[in-house]
């Protein structure tokens, strides 16, 4: 968002010509006349109007006391419209895009991005997960509400939960250990069998107890064995 400056009028010596000199520009005489003096030119108000006098980019007429300036550029308060809704903008806040300008509102309809969850548009900050924009805010636990931004979390099914609530509510339990299996650090991997899930540590042989990830395994009466094992039951 932008600033602009609001801008008084200049001050230069103004008078009446009682000796005889004539206007820097048009050359017209001043001797009787008011006239302007700017940087040690004499000039008739006609000219230091058209060459001489701060003007308005928008209608090229001479800047009074109501304007506001940006980068070096002045409107008339009156003239400084949204580029989209052509309202006023004055001296309120306002968004440039290259040589337009637009009020807070058309700038959050037109190019600001809005959350996937509220729908409203994102002035400031938000976060993407899966190229999709969301509010710090509403970027949060489905189940506790706690924000996720820049925390551990777990998607199910288009629901966010924290590493707590996915343990808690949404985990499979470990048929060996009985604990959660959340895919986070120590026994990320998981082996699957039978409907029955274990952490890659708790997928051992029930007899002699060596793991069996990633190996041959016999599946007995609900019980896991290895090979050797299983020739024995």
């Amino acid at each position: 968002m932008a600033s602009h400056r609001h801008s008084g009028p200049s001050s230069y010596k103004v008078g009446t010509m009682a000796e005889k000199f004539d206007c820097h520009y048009c050359r017209d005489p001043l001797q009787g006349k008011k006239y302007v003096q700017k940087d040690g030119h004499h000039c008739c108000l006609k000219c230091f109007d058209k060459f001489c006098a701060n003007t308005c980019v928008e209608c090229r007429k001479p800047i009074g006391d109501q304007n506001v300036e940006y980068k070096g550029t002045v409107w008339h308060k009156d003239c400084f419209t949204c580029s989209n809704c052509k309202q006023v903008i004055g001296t309120g806040s306002f968004f440039p895009k290259g040589e337009d300008f637009y009020c807070v509102t058309c700038h959050e309809t037109k190019f600001a991005k809005h959350c996937v969850k509220c729908n409203k548009a994102i002035t400031s900050g938000g976060i993407t997960y899966q190229d999709q924009p969301w509010h710090a805010d509403c970027f949060v636990c489905v189940t506790c509400s706690k924000k996720l931004a820049g925390q551990r979390f777990t998607a199910v099914e288009d629901q966010y939960y924290c590493v707590d609530c996915y343990k808690n509510f949404v985990a499979k339990k470990c048929a060996g250990c009985k604990n959660p299996i959340t895919g986070f650090g120590k026994g990320s991997s998981v082996v699957a069998y039978e409907g029955q899930s274990w952490h890659d540590y708790c997928f051992h042989c029930k007899k002699c107890s060596v793991n069996l990830a990633n190996k041959r395994f016999v599946f007995h009466q609900e019980q896991v064995y290895c090979p050797d094992c299983a020739k024995k039951l």
